[in-house]
């Protein structure tokens, strides 16, 4: 653990003449450039690369100041400052006055009560799936991923817009490239002009002009009968505000492009996480099958089910530990600061990362294995709060993290009760820290019959 230093003391870390490495750290592992910072260095660390200091803390006490206690002093740091160039500013870039703005008008539609409201939908999209991978038994593997992100998109549409998200055949592919734009603009530090014809470039570009379209149309959709409450009508009423129509348009454009990216990435890449975890651990999966059945039977689940699906959740919840959805957390000091008794001076980039914090040997019992068990209420008596944040902390804690708990919970119980998915023996499941910590190159597994 770190202990209390002078103010003005600097954090350990790798001089700079390991900069060439610490850019290609950047560019192929940023997991493993964490990871090895933490060993190495402690709680807190000064990463130099180039003319740049990364100031990186893995600490509880570290993040609750970071993104509570004087989250104030903090705006979006590396990394999504220079996504703003691929997403615009929604919600996840935006900063200030406009960001709370737009909390504002989307928050109501994730409270408990809508949430509550919409289980019917999450339950029907699972159910579609558990058909769809039922017709699949026995046969050629399937990509739990791409399945998985169906089902997310579906409940998306259909919970938070009142739109078939399914007919946009192109929405995959073209968050794809848009989530390889942003990581591009953070490894180059947005050096690199828009208009050079790269491949990646090129393809953000048409991704972009896709992405456009589909906003178009479902606004135009929406506006062509009576408006209701969820997110979209709510959004086309705050953007009709605008005194300036091109700027209202430009909002729309880049609050819809965020909520369709953050609402199905983050909570398809748990599930497959999670599948890959239940098949590297079958004892595991056969108890959480037992509770399946026993609380559900052959029927759909309800919201009350959410809370008696006890093992389901923490199932997920450790599948989140090892493979947080939101796997670092950047900001930008506004004024000087010290965290952790070391000196964070103004404007330094400041990287709280959920993903080593997670696996911090000092925090967690053998942190590597998956033991859905030490998230009971016994083993998790007396542990720090800020020691997991799968989906951030403070004002910015992630707005749709009871829907995405709801989604997880159900789809877990409804395919285990009936399926049993393995990983394809020769495919090497690796993470891919993008935007949220996806499986790099998709999750192709077998489905089989639960029995």
């Amino acid at each position: 653990m770190t202990l209390s230093r002078p103010a003005r003391a600097v954090p350990p870390g790798p001089p700079r003449s390991a900069t060439p490495a610490m850019f290609r750290k950047l560019a192929g592992d940023r997991l493993g450039l964490m990871t090895t910072a933490a060993r190495h260095y402690g709680d807190a660390v000064r990463l130099s690369i180039g003319p740049k200091a990364l100031y990186f803390f893995n600490h509880p006490d570290h993040a609750k100041h970071v993104l509570a206690d004087n989250s104030a002093n903090y705006r979006k740091g590396i990394g999504l400052v220079h996504a703003r160039r691929a997403l615009g500013d929604g919600l996840l870039t935006s900063e200030g006055e406009l960001w709370r703005e737009q909390r504002k008008i989307i928050q109501p539609t994730f409270q408990h009560k809508r949430i509550a409201q919409q289980a019917g939908i999450v339950a029907a999209e699972g159910a579609k799936l558990v058909g769809r991978l039922r017709e699949r038994t026995g046969g050629e593997p399937v990509d739990v991923l791409r399945e998985m992100t169906g089902l997310t998109l579906g409940v998306l549409g259909h919970a938070l817009l009142d739109a078939d998200l399914t007919a946009f055949d192109a929405v995959g592919h073209s968050f794809e490239a848009v989530q390889d734009q942003a990581m591009f603009e953070m490894v180059s530090m947005s050096m690199v002009p828009m208009w050079v014809p790269l491949p990646k470039q090129l393809r953000f570009r048409q991704a972009r002009r896709e992405l456009q379209r589909i906003v178009d149309q479902l606004v135009a959709e929406r506006t062509a009968r009576p408006e209701g409450d969820d997110v979209l009508s709510r959004l086309i009423a705050s953007t009709r505000r605008e005194a300036d129509p091109r700027v209202g348009r430009q909002r729309m454009r880049d609050e819809l492009v965020t909520l369709l990216l953050a609402g199905h990435e983050t909570t398809a890449s748990t599930l497959g996480w999670t599948f890959h975890l239940l098949d590297r651990h079958p004892h595991v999966l056969e108890r959480l099958r037992s509770e399946a059945i026993d609380v559900l039977g052959d029927r759909l689940p309800t919201y009350e089910d959410l809370h008696r699906l006890t093992y389901t959740t923490t199932v997920i919840q450790e599948a989140m530990r090892l493979y947080p959805p939101v796997w670092i957390l950047p900001r930008r000091a506004r004024e000087a600061d010290e965290v952790g008794g070391y000196r964070v001076p103004a404007g330094a980039d400041v990287l709280i990362c959920p993903y080593t914090l997670h696996r911090h040997p000092d925090l967690w019992e053998e942190p590597e294995r998956f033991d859905p068990d030490r998230f009971t209420a016994d083993r998790s008596a007396g542990r720090q709060r800020y020691a997991y944040i799968p989906f951030g902390a403070g004002p910015r804690f992630c707005v749709g993290s009871n829907l995405g708990m709801l989604e997880a919970t159900f789809v877990v119980a409804m395919v285990a009760r009936e399926l049993r998915l393995s990983t394809v023996p020769d495919h090497k499941v690796v993470p891919e820290p993008m935007l949220s910590l996806r499986v790099r190159g998709g999750l192709p597994m077998t489905v089989h019959p639960a029995v």
